[in-house]
C-alpha cells in the first residue's frame, strides 16, 4: 500500500495521558510518546513531505473532556488527518464509579460518536484514525482489580469497531496487538504499569501508525 499522506498535510493526534507524553512540558510540543515517533518515522522515510503535526493530548482525558474541547483543539485545525486514542480513564472511572466522572459504555459510544460527526461535518476532508484502548496485563484469570479491567475493555473497544465502521474510519486495533507481543514478551517489558507504556510499546504503536497508512 502506497503512503497515505501527501506532502504538507496536517496531522492532529489526540487523546489522553498516553498522546500527551509530557507535550505540555519538557518533551513540548508533540511529547515523546509514539505522535513524536510517528513524526520522526515519516521525516525519515518522507523527508520531502513537510508535514505539520500537532498533539492535542492531555493526561487524564476522557472522551467526554475530548467533547468540551473539541472545536478548539480539533475543528479548529481543521486536519487532514486525524488520529484519536481514548478510552481507559473511561473504563477506570466508571468501574471505580468516580461521581461526576465516570464514562458508561452507552455514555462513551455517545460522546464518540458526536465528536466524530462533528468532525465529519466540518472537516469533511479529514482521513479519520481510531486508536482502541488498552491495557497491557496477563492477569486475565483473577479477580483482581487488573483482570477486571481486561474482561470489561471489550465493552469500550467495540465502540471504537462500531464507530470506525460507521464512519469508514481507518482503524488500529492496539489492544489486539500488545496481546500478540505479550506471548513472546512480559508486559514489564513493554510498560511499568499497565497504561503507560515505556518507549518499546510507544514504538510499537508508532509502527502500527505507520503501517495503516502505508508507510
Amino acid at each position: 500500500m502506497p503512503f497515505a499522506i501527501k506532502p504538507k498535510q496536517t496531522v492532529l493526534f489526540i487523546g489522553d495521558s498516553i498522546t500527551d507524553c509530557g507535550r505540555r512540558d519538557s518533551a513540548a510540543p508533540l511529547g515523546n510518546g509514539y505522535p513524536r515517533m510517528v513524526h520522526e518515522l515519516i521525516m525519515a522515510r518522507h523527508p520531502a513531505h513537510k508535514l505539520s503535526v500537532i498533539n492535542k493530548g492531555i493526561g487524564g482525558n476522557t472522551v467526554k473532556d475530548l467533547a468540551g474541547r473539541w472545536v478548539d483543539d480539533v475543528l479548529k485545525f481543521n486536519p487532514d488527518w486525524l488520529s484519536i486514542k481514548i478510552g481507559i480513564n473511561d473504563l477506570h472511572r466508571w468501574m471505580s464509579n468516580v461521581q461526576g466522572q465516570s464514562v458508561t459504555p452507552e455514555e462513551y459510544l455517545a460522546h464518540y460518536d458526536a465528536i466524530l460527526a462533528l468532525t465529519k461535518k466540518h472537516c469533511g476532508k479529514a482521513q479519520i484514525i481510531l486508536m482502541d484502548p488498552f491495557y497491557i496485563s496477563e492477569d486475565n484469570k483473577s479477580d483482581f482489580w487488573r483482570s477486571q479491567v481486561l474482561g470489561k475493555l471489550p465493552l469500550y473497544i467495540k465502540t471504537v469497531d462500531k464507530m470506525a465502521k460507521k464512519y469508514k474510519t481507518r482503524h488500529i486495533r492496539t489492544h489486539e496487538m500488545f496481546k500478540a507481543i505479550l506471548k513472546h514478551h512480559s508486559a514489564d517489558a513493554l510498560c511499568p504499569e499497565p497504561v503507560h507504556p515505556y518507549a518499546s510499546g510507544h514504538l510499537a504503536m508508532a509502527n502500527a501508525w505507520m503501517e495503516c497508512v502505508g508507510g
